[in-house]
């Protein structure tokens, strides 16, 4: 099935579902310990007033607008009316620093930049007279200084918007074409200075329909997706736009420390999330699930056996005996039912993307009755190229290519994209782009594998792929996949490009290593002094062992380092979408990787 042009623009899209449904909630968003409900005709009204208020400002057709905030209901309504008045919605993470955020809004040459508090004006503050744009700042949330005169506060912006009518601000947003630019997302980048991805309104709508295509059975009108993913990233944006085309809720989490509690106020029935965090979950059920009564663990263990053999009759159509069925429904009553409950009790599935998910970690959520579909895409184009749906998902793949898409594989196994979801091209890098699109088709730089229905496996990044001085090509992020499946580790990298051999900087699990410590009546200071200590050095020599032998022994890894302190974005060894930067490690870590080849 091809793309179909169903809507000229995003504006177009907007229009129609508030048309459609207006008193119908759109948003849901937490004020002063109380869930509070936005309608899709709100909704509109306020993006209505904040863009006409851009345009009072001096905002001209076309111009670039930053949004440098965490996810919120503030930054949806500044995007659709930042497309609304024809303009280009330039995304900033929240965690970016300062210096970054100055090279974005100076490349995109943004000529306003929402910010979310004073946390991050005062990132803004530091760099503001080295930007040659001198955008206005619109600050959302808070006070500003009355000495700063380049700032705005976000109700100011709407009282000057309060001016116009909603029919002013409709017959703008009809003049945008599905050609049309909406967004330039700068990739977090795991090494150098980001890319801006452009993409039109076209790419955006395109990679939505295959996605509601996809999802059409599960994702239902007034269903309730938690958002919490940074929507500067195109993952939670490319939600941000399903939402909209399906008329989905969208609850907003009050932060990532909070998320588990909105979870249960909120009982989701769909969430978006990107692989550390399910393995964070798992990692936590399987300590707990340890750390508990003889008669719990095997209660647990018998109950996952259930779900496992339960799991492969639906994943291989088979019809289920009626002795399975009935110890099903035992093991749900014992442990599934209130795992499930922990995630609200009425969640449909998660979706997963932005780097490739342990086989593992779905089979187990599966066999506790939660189903993650795995879904495979970047910026570049727009979201997702590939997707399991609900009726077909093979673990450990990320599905075949959506409906709207071409998806084919080159000699060499990268993963080829050809669409309407593909963009323009890099902005302001010619050269960039034409070494990515050749012909029409968007080169991934993602090396994978195809069965023979189609469905894709991600095996690594082409330029992550380690060749070992004896010749043999390894895929790191599956040997690192493996080791996360054991609640010992939290993170790992593993190395050995031009080396005899692999090795591993890790990020131990450090809950999992006091809770040894204690039981082994092992003396600490602190968990750094912890991560030193020989028992728990051969601990976790025991995991490296364990997996290594499900590995082939060129594959092995044959010396590890514990690194004390957890890779995290504040640190640099994450990206804001809590990819490791690889070579950023290699680097930082310099001393202790020599040390294992010395």
């Amino acid at each position: 099935m091809e793309y179909q042009n169903i809507y000229k623009s995003l504006n177009h899209l907007f229009q129609k579902r508030v048309s459609l449904k207006p008193l119908l909630t759109a948003l849901i968003t937490k004020k002063e310990g109380v869930w509070e409900s936005i309608t899709w005709s709100e909704y509109y009204e306020t993006s209505k007033n904040i863009g006409m208020g851009l345009i009072e400002l001096g905002f001209k057709e076309g111009g670039k607008v930053a949004i440098f905030s965490n996810t919120m209901v503030e930054w949806v309504i500044t995007d659709m009316a930042i497309l609304g008045i024809n303009g280009v919605t330039v995304p900033i993470y929240q965690s970016n620093t300062a210096q970054e955020a100055e090279y974005i809004i100076e490349h995109s040459e943004s000529k306003f930049v929402f910010v979310e508090d004073k946390k991050l004006l005062d990132k803004i503050a530091q760099v503001y007279e080295n930007l040659s744009t001198k955008p206005k700042i619109i600050l959302i949330k808070g006070k500003k200084d009355p000495k700063n005169s380049w700032v705005v506060e976000w109700n100011e912006v709407i009282k000057l918007g309060q001016k116009h009518t909603i029919d002013e601000f409709k017959k703008l947003s009809e003049t945008t074409t599905e050609s049309q630019l909406a967004t330039i997302v700068y990739t977090s980048g795991t090494t150098g200075l980001p890319k801006g991805v452009m993409l039109s309104h076209k790419a955006l709508l395109a990679n939505a329909q295959g996605l509601e295509i996809s999802l059409n059975s599960l994702a239902l009108e007034n269903d309730i997706v938690l958002m919490f993913l940074p929507l500067a990233h195109i993952f939670a944006k490319i939600i941000h736009i399903l939402t909209i085309h399906r008329g989905i809720q969208s609850a907003y989490a009050e932060s990532i420390e909070k998320l588990i509690d909105n979870i249960g106020e909120v009982k989701p029935h769909i969430m978006g999330s990107v692989p550390r965090i399910y393995e964070k979950v798992y990692a936590k059920i399987i300590g707990d699930v340890e750390s508990g009564s003889i008669v719990k663990r095997k209660i647990f263990y018998w109950s996952m056996e259930v779900g496992k053999k339960y799991s492969q009759a639906i994943q291989q159509k088979k019809s289920i005996s009626p002795i399975l069925r009935a110890e099903y429904e035992i093991a749900n009553r014992l442990v599934f039912s209130k795992l499930k409950n922990k995630f609200g009790g009425r969640l449909k599935f998660f979706a997963s993307s932005g780097a490739p998910l342990a086989k593992e970690i779905a089979q187990f959520f599966h066999a506790s009755g939660i189903l993650i579909l795995e879904a495979y895409g970047l910026t570049e184009v727009a979201g997702a190229m590939t997707i399991n749906t609900p009726e077909l998902f093979k673990f450990g793949t990320v599905g075949p290519a959506m409906r709207t898409v071409d998806v084919t594989l080159s000699e060499d196994g990268e993963i080829l994209c050809k669409g309407a979801i593909v963009m323009d091209g890099y902005y302001k890098n010619k050269e960039a782009t034409i070494e990515v699109l050749v012909d029409g088709w968007f080169h991934s730089g993602d090396i994978g594998t195809a069965d023979k229905d189609g469905y894709i496996t991600i095996t690594d990044r082409k330029k992550d792929i380690i060749v070992t001085a004896a010749g043999k090509n390894i895929a790191p992020q599956n040997i690192e996949n493996l080791m996360k499946t054991d609640r010992r580790v939290s993170q790992i990298i593993v190395l050995g490009d031009k080396m005899r051999y692999l090795v591993a900087l890790i990020n131990i699990n450090l809950d999992e290593a006091e809770k040894f410590a204690n039981n082994n009546n092992i003396p600490f200071k602190n968990r750094e002094e912890l991560t030193e200590h020989p028992k728990v050095i051969e601990w976790i020599e025991g995991v490296i062992q364990e997996k290594n032998k499900e590995l082939p022994s060129y594959s092995t890894i044959k010396r590890f380092s514990i690194i004390p302190k957890d890779f995290s974005i504040e640190t640099g060894e994450l990206t804001p979408t809590l990819k490791v930067k690889r070579k950023f490690c290699m680097e930082k870590y310099k001393k202790e990787i020599e040390k294992m080849y010395n």
